[in-house]
């Protein structure tokens, strides 16, 4: 369960992250943007300011033209309106702003910049009013901002693309490298070698994952020659042990306590080979040792071990077929799994009531009789985990039927219901 949790939660974790190069594409188009967006507001504003600054000194410089030519002709009028001459009564003062004109020209009213002083001409005072359209600088103004965003912007496909296809290319041993080491396999004897790239960081990070990956390699081999060097060196020792006990129990002259100490001894070593086997089973598991994955028939490896339970103990068992169940594994492993469950059942059965075995649904049902439920039904699977103290178990026989559902992403569960453990596997993965 708690396996098919953990990939569950990477997968999750795995949709969330984003590719190296998306994020890094996605920084640089954010960043271009920005800048595209202030830097032509801040060109809107600036050239704004210029073409109003050139509009304005091109009304002062049209107002001194006027007063020239009204100095040698007090006749003249202006050109509406574009540029007005009237008399007035008193001097006014100078003054600048944005009026709305008729313009019959252009028989329509439009934003004119208007400049507007008084000067006082052979005794008499004139108001001078000179104008220039703001439309057309705007549309000047305008003009220039979409050329400088339209230059922009293709500049930036360009670049982006540019970039997405040069970073694509430096990057490219970083992923040939992460493929790699995706599909590495501690069991494999040859070593892992990696893609070289001119980048001096992947380099050392290339070299450096080879040690390592070569290290693994070595500690995995030292580790599986170890396991079955101990379990081969520690099966005959005790067998000599065991049967020495059972020549010494065969003698006339023994005592009955003598008798009674070594078949308590005799039992230790039986149980002491049963743990050994068991812990060099769980090491080939976690070591991924049993590869030859095959369609298997769970309604036909419980039919033989059921066989093989009646021949051994008085207990009955009930099988109800719902369907046919079937799994992809190692045969072998579904064979110790449905061994396990019905030791586990039979073990810990109570008055040795019937055992039900439920198969259908994709899922395997083992339930057996019991008094009350386990105080840490949550630990059932682990190692070594036992509430009872009986002598022929070794705590191990649930945790390599967990071992084994973790390595197919198989999910083992437990419940107590109606006075009946119940010990179910489901192999939809």
């Amino acid at each position: 369960m708690a396996a098919v949790i953990n990939s569950l939660q990477i997968k999750n974790a795995l949709q969330n992250k984003t590719p190296l190069l998306r994020k890094a594409s996605k920084t640089f188009l954010i960043a271009a943007m920005v800048l595209m967006a202030l830097s032509a507001v801040a060109l809107f504003f600036y050239t704004q300011g210029l073409l109003k600054n050139e509009i304005e000194e091109e009304l002062y410089s049209n107002k001194e033209r006027v007063e020239k030519l009204l100095i040698e002709d007090q006749s003249i009028k202006g050109i509406p309106p574009i540029i007005t001459v009237e008399q007035v009564e008193k001097p006014e003062g100078l003054t600048l702003k944005d009026t709305l004109i008729y313009d019959p020209l252009q028989d329509e009213i439009e934003l004119f910049r208007e400049l507007s002083e008084t000067r006082e001409i052979a005794d008499q005072h004139y108001r001078i009013t000179v104008r220039a359209m703001v439309i057309e600088s705007e549309d000047i103004l305008f003009a220039i901002i979409f050329t400088f965003i339209s230059i922009i912007f293709f500049a930036f496909i360009f670049l982006f693309y540019f970039i997405k296809s040069r970073n694509e290319k430096l990057w490219q041993p970083f992923f040939i490298n992460l493929d790699r080491l995706k599909n590495f396999s501690v069991k494999s004897d040859k070593l892992l070698t990696f893609e070289d790239s001119e980048i001096l960081e992947f380099h050392e990070l290339n070299r450096e994952m080879e040690t390592l990956t070569a290290k693994i390699q070595n500690d995995y081999r030292n580790l599986k020659q170890f396991t079955e060097d101990v379990s081969h060196e520690m099966q005959t020792p005790l067998a000599i042990m065991q049967a020495r006990i059972d020549t010494v129990m065969n003698d006339e002259f023994i005592t009955e306590r003598q008798f009674e100490h070594l078949s308590k001894l005799q039992s230790d070593i039986l149980r002491l080979k049963q743990l050994n086997k068991k812990l060099i089973l769980l090491a080939k598991i976690e070591n991924n040792q049993f590869n030859d994955n095959e369609p298997v028939s769970i309604n036909e490896i419980i039919s033989q071990v059921v066989t093989n339970f009646q021949e051994l103990t008085p207990i009955e068992f009930i099988v109800k077929v719902k369907g046919e169940v079937e799994a992809q594994m190692d045969r072998s492993l579904a064979i110790i799994l449905c061994n396990n469950l019905l030791s586990n059942a039979t073990k810990h059965n109570f008055e040795k009531r019937p055992i039900t075995i439920h198969i259908g649904n994709n899922t395997l049902q083992v339930i057996n009789a019991g008094t009350t439920a386990l105080e840490k039904p949550d630990q059932v699977f682990e190692r070594f985990y036992k509430e009872n103290k009986k002598p022929d178990s070794t705590g191990l026989g649930l945790s390599i039927v967990k071992k084994i559902c973790d390595c197919y992403g198989f999910i083992p569960s437990y419940l107590f219901h109606e006075r009946k453990h119940i010990f179910q596997i489901n192999f939809n993965k």
